[in-house]
């Protein structure tokens, strides 16, 4: 009987999660983006007992060669969008740590997986029309943060106050489908960024990442923060280490898909002309 007990066990830890069928009627996906996650999921699954930010960089590397493509949730009416055949810096965050969720979860499968993007991707997990949705993503990691999926480390890595008006959005509608020619939407998003504008925020300057370095760790989530002006994010990515140095696992435009940054993260944002620093993340 041990022999048949130490066999069910061996077999129990080999069986593939259960796939599960979930209501997805008000899902944008394709078969192919349903096929991605569920191998996504047999792929990460000896993983599960892992820590949430070892999932980030996981799933982060699962999606490592996925092409960069802008704008793929602008549907017509504001409905969750899956499309993991093609990325942003912003939806390949908001995938992985959907995807870390989802295998933690106690039946994996695809409509786990949009049920936890749903409440990444939206004020408090809900859709309500386009303003629902976390544009900024200083916003993204607040909100978060108040549904207990990451924790804000910026204030405890280094201390330093971001004060940022945030306007980007309303002083650039033609600049974004839904708010052309649509002055009410404008106006509940103008509101918005007044709320977020009142906010303590704080980041870790560029010229202090090498001294706090340290303090960061694989799988964190960074948003890139801007000198451009009326925007605190311009770029998201997940933080892995090569050769004992943090370096930036991101959908690059540049590269035109996923990649890991060749510089370090310190020198990444050196050479950028636009970045001031990062806000930190941490997967919880």
């Amino acid at each position: 009987s041990f022999a048949i007990t130490s066999l069910l066990l061996l077999t129990a830890s080999y069986t593939k999660p259960e796939i599960q069928d979930f209501d997805l009627t008000n899902v944008i996906y394709q078969e192919e983006d349903k096929k991605i996650i569920e191998e996504a999921i047999t792929s990460l699954w000896e993983n599960r007992e892992a820590e949430t930010s070892t999932l980030m960089q996981k799933s982060g590397e699962f999606f490592q060669g996925t092409p960069y493509v802008a704008h793929t949730l602008e549907s017509g009416e504001e409905q969750l969008v899956i499309n993991v055949r093609e990325m942003d810096c912003t939806t390949y965050a908001e995938y992985c740590l959907a995807l870390a969720g989802t295998i933690q979860s106690a039946h994996p499968s695809f409509g786990q997986f949009a049920t936890e993007l749903q409440k990444i991707r939206y004020r408090d997990g809900v859709i309500e029309g386009y303003p629902s949705r976390l544009h900024y993503f200083c916003d993204w990691i607040h909100n978060n943060e108040q549904k207990g999926l990451i924790k804000d480390m910026s204030k405890e890595i280094a201390n330093t106050p971001l004060s940022k008006p945030i306007s980007f959005m309303s002083n650039h509608p033609d600049s974004y489908r839904k708010l052309k020619d649509n002055p009410p939407l404008v106006e509940v998003i103008a509101r918005q960024e007044k709320e977020i504008s009142e906010r303590e925020m704080y980041y870790v300057p560029e010229s202090r990442l090498a001294e706090v370095e340290s303090k960061l760790q694989e799988g964190d989530i960074v948003g890139i923060t801007t000198g451009v002006k009326g925007i605190a994010i311009s770029h998201v990515g997940i933080l892995v280490k090569r050769s004992g140095r943090m370096h930036l696992l991101h959908a690059s435009s540049a590269a035109e898909k996923v990649v890991v940054s060749e510089t370090t993260l310190e020198t990444y944002l050196v050479k950028s002309k636009s970045a001031t620093g990062i806000m930190v993340a941490r997967p919880l």
